[in-house]
């Protein structure tokens, strides 16, 4: 059956295909095969088609490069930004990774404080700009009016006074912005409308500069705003900069809230260690003092390492030393709650043996495995000796004035922690014009050297320093400090550091005085006679009529309550100081005198009339003491 021309008409596009296709079926309805010969050239394209495919594969692969550029600049900025710790770090890794790459200028503001943690929002807020410099205009700019108008961060560029304080208002076109989140074109309506708000003084971006306002938006809110600026000679920022834009404020913000939590807890870590070591050493009589403490790094700043300097009765002085196991704030607390310990122990004035054998159940009552170190010393200025104990603990070195240095030989000790160790106590000379140095491991042990290795080196480095000042005369104290951990290569700092010095000048038996006085009525009469004498021995005759007084109130108190003989000592230093001690374990206590009461003023008028006063309890009583200026 034939096929009707006609029945083909609604199926063109089968008609348009190429002829070999259609050729068997022309055949296999008796039609006549087509005319030998050679297939038809192909007809060659067109001038015009082949360079509007080239244009086109020219553009694609323009774009490609770009798009990988683009990958790759946020790509290393980011890294860059990350790699800042605190703010002004980060803010600088923001402009110098974006300029002059990304741009010509970037003007960074950030909240005023910057919100800590979990912190509400306070609203309206204020940006406070971080760096004031300004973008250098050509002449035409500057015919224009707009020289000077902006401050803006910018390489090489040097700093000029510029406003730098801009208050958000809610519901302002500047809020609105910020509270958006996406970045916008400087030329956008929202743009025109916010710049003003933010530059101040009604300025805007400089005629012919394209900007990008982008918000700084941190975990939780808000942090700040960044504007990204170029120059009318270069291209104009494209839409797919708005994402480049937005990856960089993104970065920016998320490391400035990691740095404002760093810098919280650092300051949290300085807090603590602060109030964990003394604020200042004392200045007891016959001893000066100086210290060092530096953390293990920036990154661990709390350690358990610890010193300290405790004023006794009898013009002694607890020098202590000591260093929890570990660097975090658990170390801390440990020693923290030992150092107490140690300084309520001190105030009993028990030998230090003793002191450690306390802090060894102390440390047994904090849990398992708190160890420590620690070695307790006490001078007495005026017999020359020191008494030392140790628990675990690198043995102190004594300087000698020669130039001599020794490390002392003192029982090691268990660490305190372990418990049911006795604590062996040894008492030495204290020469006068020698220096201890009493100090913590990590400034003699290290994974560049053992222990004894850095004590040795210790050792050679203060006689060293020792022999530059000469035979006869001691280093300065507060230089040696600093020379000792001048000592300290790149690979010695594994450790926390804490080092305690006391130059020993001692009390010359010239300059005491001392007595017994029997419990009863006559003995204040008696005192003001001793008094006198050692005053007109030592040429402070003016200080006889306070002295005589004040000493007489003393003992009158003392012989009240004693039953046994009274001790009365009189020292002379830089400070006329005298010391009454008995065995009544009750310490005094100033109170008001009724205008009927016979007694009750002697502690107001030594409170009056001394420079300094105080009372200690002891294991056999207590001492009250007073000052008095000395004016030879």
């Amino acid at each position: 059956m034939t096929e009707h021309p006609t029945s083909h008409e609604g199926r063109q596009p089968l008609a348009a295909r190429p002829q070999e296709r259609t050729r068997p079926r022309a055949q296999a309805a008796g039609a006549s095969p087509a005319p030998a010969g050679p297939p038809p050239k192909p007809q060659p394209q067109t001038q015009p088609q082949v360079h509007a495919a080239q244009l086109q594969a020219q553009d694609i692969a323009g774009t490609a490069r770009r798009e990988g550029d683009r990958l790759r600049f946020v790509g290393a900025a980011t890294r860059r930004i990350a790699r800042g710790i605190d703010l002004d770090e980060i803010v600088l890794g923001l402009c110098r990774a974006t300029v002059p790459t990304f741009s010509d200028a970037i003007l960074v503001y950030l909240r005023d404080p910057l919100p800590v943690g979990d912190e509400r929002p306070i609203s309206p807020f204020v940006l406070r700009l971080r760096r004031t410099d300004r973008l250098r205009l050509n002449a035409d700019d500057a015919d224009q009016g707009v020289a000077g108008a902006m401050p803006l961060l910018e390489a090489g560029i040097d700093p000029v006074p510029a406003p730098e304080l801009c208050e958000v208002r809610s519901g302002g076109a500047l809020s609105e912005v910020l509270r958006g989140v996406r970045p916008v074109f400087g030329d956008s309506a929202a743009a025109r409308a916010a710049l003003p708000e933010l530059l101040g003084d009604g300025r805007s971006v400089p005629t012919g500069h394209r900007a990008i306002l982008a918000p700084l938006r941190g975990r939780r809110r808000v942090i700040g705003a960044a504007v990204f600026l170029r120059r009318p000679d270069r291209p104009a920022f494209e839409p797919n900069d708005l994402l480049v834009a937005a990856q960089l404020a993104t970065h920016t913000a998320l490391g400035i809230d990691k740095a404002v939590l760093y810098g919280r807890e650092a300051y949290i870590a300085d807090e603590l260690q602060r109030t964990m070591l003394p604020d200042s050493l004392p200045q007891p009589t016959g001893v000066r003092l100086a210290s060092r403490y530096l953390p293990a790094a920036e990154t661990a700043r709390v350690g358990g390492d610890w010193y300290d300097a405790i004023p006794l009765p009898g013009s002694r002085v607890a020098l202590v030393v000591g260093d929890v196991m570990g660097h975090s704030m658990t170390s801390a607390a440990i020693m923290g709650q030992l150092r107490t310990t140690a300084q309520t122990l001190a105030g009993l004035d028990l030998p230090p043996q003793e002191v450690l054998h306390h802090l060894d159940e102390q440390a047994q009552r904090l849990g398992t495995d708190r160890m420590a170190t620690c070695l307790y010393a006490v001078y007495d200025p005026v017999s020359h000796r020191i008494t030392i104990a140790n628990a675990g603990h690198p043995p102190p070195i004594l300087l000698h004035l020669g130039g001599r240095a020794e490390v002392l030989r003192v029982p090691p000790g268990a660490p305190i922690g372990v418990g049911g160790v006795d604590f062996e106590a040894v008492e030495l000379d204290a020469p006068a014009g020698a220096t201890l140095l009493l100090y913590t491991d990590g400034l003699v042990e290290s994974r560049l050297r053992d222990v004894w290795t850095g004590i040795e080196q210790l050792r050679e480095r203060l006689a060293d320093t020792a022999q530059l000042t000469g035979p006869d005369h001691s280093p300065p104290l507060e230089a040696l400090c600093d020379d000792v951990l001048d000592m300290l290569g790149p690979g010695d700092r594994d450790d926390d550091i804490a080092l305690l010095a006391a130059r020993f000048d001692g009390i010359a038996p010239s300059d005491v005085a001392y007595w017994f006085l029997e419990p009863e009525d006559a003995a204040p009469g008696r005192a003001r006679r001793l008094a006198r004498r050692a005053l007109a021995r030592w040429g402070l005759e003016e200080l006889s009529d306070s002295v005589e007084l004040l000493v007489s109130e003393v003992v009158t108190n003392a012989v009240r309550y004693a039953e046994r003989p009274v001790t009365l000592r009189l020292l002379r230093t830089d400070v006329l100081r005298c010391e009454v001690g008995d065995d009544s374990p009750q310490l005094p206590r100033q109170r008001r005198a009724r205008d009927t009461d016979e007694g009750g003023r002697g502690l107001f008028l030594v409170n009056r009339l001394a420079r300094r006063w105080g009372a200690t309890r002891l294991s056999t009583g207590k001492v009250v003491w007073f000052e008095l200026p000395a004016r030879a």
